[in-house]
This record gives structure tokens, C-alpha cells and sequence, in this order.
């Protein structure tokens, strides 16, 4: 049987990123799960990296020692031993709880309807170099999904995710609240960070990148995605970034990773079409508009 996964997902099974639909990639940022031939997996990383330019695409290598909070989202037993497993992105906002996009942890990307029948699945932490053995592996305690959540739009792509134990150092970054309007202005630089696709050809990198791209304005994504098989662009919940003439972007294996500005977490990689192409930037969670949603959902202890 075949499934058609959302571009940007698609690198879960074959490398080991994700990224949700896009297009031709088709959107979500899933690294594509290789491991499982006979299936095509969401914009998450594959088994073996996912596509686009760099992770980012265009990016440069970078660390977690410099970027703690930047995790990583695995499992061998879904997406291979290569690479740790790794198949998305996620943040550290409180010392156990990590965001992550919703179709990370969707039945395209795990493969499972319930996320216990995967019990390899862990978050990783502290491990620059996903050939390595550096940081934490750590067990999942709880996973909250937006039941918001719209396939259709891409809409609402968010998920909460409660560690087994707290995160070595307990480095975390603040995320964008509703009054935080001056980090979404057009032109604002911003950082996108994850171990995704570097090429848009399925290669992907063993070591943390990230590249700078720009916030956009919401008509430059109104325009490329007013409506199709891979999503709608929502200016309500979605950022549009990336660079005007292309070059820059996430990938597949990047989704649910980090997008920031102003020393704030504003946006989670989601969705596009294909990847650092100049028509078609990413689009990406808005954190604003989903901050107090994750805050009811974060370990007290």
C-alpha cells in the first residue's frame, strides 16, 4: 500500500527529517521513513535525511551547546539506527516540556494511532552530532496533540510533549506571547535550526544547522498558498519566512524545530512547497498565537 505524505514530512522515513506538507516536498517537514518502504511518511525526517537546501537549506553548522534548547525528536525503531533516528525538531520551553509540530506525532509520521506503541520514541537533547552518542535520550512521560489541528489548512500544527526527567541543564527558551507584535513585522531576522534536508535532494546533514531567513509578510504566503492539496496559509496562526529571492528555508527533518527572533521561540517549522524555492517560502506555526495553549499544557514539577 501507498500513502502520499506531506512534502516536508516526507523525510522521516528516509532520512531523518520532517517538515510538514509541501509541496513537491509537499509540506510538512518530516524526515521520511525509509524504514518502512512500503509507506510514505509526513514532512518528518526519513530514515535517512530529508530534502531541501541545507537544513536548512543554506544554512551553516552551529551547536547545542550554543542552541541547548534545540532538540531532537527519534526513533530507530520507526526511522533506522542512521542519525540517531531522528525524524523532527522540537524546543525546550520548561525544564520537561518540549513543542514540537502536531504532524510529528501524527499516524503518518509514527506510524501508530497511539504514541505508546512506539516505546523506542524519545526526545534527544545535548547532541549536536546525531552519529554520536553526546547528551540524552530521553523517555517521553506524556504527548499532547491540538485536536485543532487541521490536515486540511495545516492549521493549529502544534504539540506539547512532557519529559520522563528534566532536561540536562534545564536551558530553555521564552516563547512569543500575543503582545510580542514586533517580532512578526516584515523584515524581522530570524534563526531556523534543525537536521533536516540540506539539498532538497535527500541529503541530510549528521550535525545541527541553521540558516537566517526573514519574517514576510502574511499576503507574500496568502499569495503562494491560498488554497490547495497542500494547505491554506492562515495569517491567524501561520508566519511566513524565508528569503524573497529563495535560497534559504527548511526542509524535510526540520519540522517542529525552532524559528527565532528577538531571542524568542516565534514560529515551528510546518508546512511549504518544496523547499528554499523563491515563489514559495515556509510557513511555520505562529508561537503567539498558540502560546497560551502550550502554557496549559506544561509540567508544573
Amino acid at each position: 500500500m501507498h500513502v502520499t505524505v506531506p512534502a516536508r514530512l516526507r523525510r522521516a522515513a528516509a532520512g531523518a527529517g520532517t517538515r510538514r506538507p509541501r509541496k513537491g516536498r509537499r509540506g510538512a517537514l518530516i524526515a521520511a521513513a525509509a524504514v518502512l518502504p512500503a509507506f510514505a511518511v509526513p514532512l518528518a525526517a526519513p530514515a535517512v535525511p530529508a530534502a531541501a537546501n541545507g537544513v536548512v537549506v543554506g544554512g551553516v553548522p552551529t551547536t547545542t551547546d550554543d542552541e541547548p534548547w534545540v532538540v531532537a525528536l527519534a526513533s530507530r525503531q520507526r526511522f533506522g539506527t542512521g542519525r540517531s533516528g531522528q525524524f523532527c525538531g522540537g524546543v525546550a520551553v520548561g525544564p520537561r516540556t518540549v513543542v514540537t509540530a502536531a504532524h510529528c506525532l501524527g499516524q503518518d509520521a509514527l506510524g501508530v494511532t497511539d504514541w505508546h506503541n512506539l516505546p523506542d520514541l524519545r526526545v534527544i537533547a545535548g547532541r549536536t552530532d546525531l552519529g554520536g552518542s553526546d547528551g540524552e535520550e530521553l523517555p517521553l512521560s506524556d504527548v499532547w496533540v491540538n485536536p485543532d489541528f487541521d490536515a486540511t489548512t495545516n492549521a493549529g500544527d502544534v504539540a506539547v510533549i512532557t519529559l520522563s526527567a528534566s532536561l540536562p541543564g534545564g536551558a530553555v527558551i521564552p516563547m512569543a506571547g500575543p503582545d510580542d507584535t514586533a517580532s512578526y513585522a516584515p523584515g524581522t531576522q530570524a534563526q531556523v535550526y534543525g537536521w533536516g534536508d540540506t539539498t532538497g535532494q535527500g541529503t541530510y546533514p549528521q550535525s545541527l544547522r541553521t540558516a537566517q531567513v526573514q519574517v514576510l509578510a502574511d499576503s507574500v504566503c496568502e499569495k503562494a498558498y491560498p488554497g490547495d492539496a497542500d494547505g491554506t496559509y492562515v495569517r491567524a496562526s501561520m508566519v511566513c519566512a524565508g528569503e524573497p529571492e529563495g535560497g534559504k528555508d527548511a526542509c524535510q527533518g526540520d519540522s517542529g524545530g525552532p524559528l527565532v527572533a528577538d531571542g524568542r521561540l516565534i514560529g515551528l517549522v510546518s508546512w511549504g512547497t518544496g523547499c528554499a524555492e523563491a515563489a514559495y517560502p515556509g510557513v511555520y506555526t505562529r508561537v503567539s498565537a498558540v502560546s497560551a495553549l502550550v502554557a496549559q499544557h506544561m509540567s508544573t514539577t
